[in-house]
């Protein structure tokens, strides 16, 4: 097997025993390439069906085209999609781009702590119907006791601590030195009643095996990660914002994976674009262990 092809093995192995072991279970979905790509896998793991909900935090400042792409492919390839958001906040205005609270205040209230309240069931959650192609109430409020998320390793400081089967407490946050450790495919997947369990399958990609991966597969992804020939392009996509893009004229997966193997961002960070890492020191260490994705 080549490197894909391990790499994929794992993570088909990692999703059928988060599925096989966690009863109520779902699967964040960011709708950038990571998230994509785990769906892609989860498609593959399943015979071309996902059997949870994709669960997809919207904090209303998502550029539109990410949104169009979300719907688009939630309707073709039948996706069982609930979204959840922090509506209080919106209402009264209580967001960066209001001008009322920073960047890091605001992703704790529209990323944090949408997504502990969109997984409690605590608020509202809305789910898309495939009869009237819209979104509408869910009646589930049921917990979700495991999440799937598509965090690298090597995406920023903070995942590189992860685990693929990472513990978070009844309140969703993250206690980095209490982490059972991972030797020779042996993972925890039994935890004491009430945590809540992040799941990491592609804990060990690299960027650059994910746009090969996009490449080999053939997976369709947002525009806004390819040159519209302006010279830039999304590295790494958020809230409009908060998210900027980097010089490139990639126009395509290839001339992406050209880039990435010639060294172009070697020393410039993927998620540099985004300013709340800036915001939180660098990383997301602060937002990550108070649930943050």
């Amino acid at each position: 097997m080549d490197h894909l092809d391990q790499l994929e093995n794992t993570s088909v192995h990692i999703l059928r025993e988060a599925y096989a072991n966690f009863k109520h279970l779902g699967m964040l979905w960011s709708i950038g390439k990571d998230s994509t790509v785990l769906l892609w896998l989860a498609r593959k793991a399943f015979f071309g069906h996902v059997p949870f909900p994709l669960i997809h935090i919207d904090t209303s400042f998502k550029i539109p085209e990410m949104i169009e792409y979300r719907d688009r492919l939630v309707a073709e390839w039948h996706l069982n999609l609930i979204y959840g958001q922090n509506q209080v906040a919106l209402d009264e205005k209580r967001t960066f781009p209001d001008g009322a609270v920073d960047r890091l205040t605001c992703c704790g209230l529209l990323k944090t702590e949408a997504l502990k309240n969109t997984l409690s069931g605590a608020w509202p959650r809305y789910r898309f119907n495939h009869v009237k192609k819209t979104y509408e109430l869910d009646t589930n409020t049921e917990p979700f006791t495991g999440v799937i998320v598509g965090a690298r390793a090597d995406e920023e400081g903070s995942r590189s601590k992860e685990r693929y089967f990472s513990a978070r407490t009844d309140q969703n946050e993250w206690e980095i030195a209490d982490q059972p450790p991972e030797f020779w495919n042996q993972y925890k997947t039994e935890f004491a009643p009430g945590t809540h369990v992040r799941v990491h399958p592609l804990l060990d990609w690299t960027e650059l095996n994910i746009w090969e991966y996009i490449e080999r597969e053939q997976i369709p992804t947002v525009s806004l990660y390819y040159d519209q020939g302006e010279g830039t392009r999304y590295r790494s996509l958020g809230c409009w914002p908060c998210t900027h893009p980097v010089e490139s004229s990639a126009s395509n997966v290839g001339e992406i994976i050209v880039e990435l193997r010639t060294g172009k961002f070697a020393n410039i960070a993927e998620r540099s674009g985004r300013a709340q890492d800036k915001d939180d020191g660098g990383g997301l260490e602060s937002l990550r262990r108070d649930g943050y994705m």
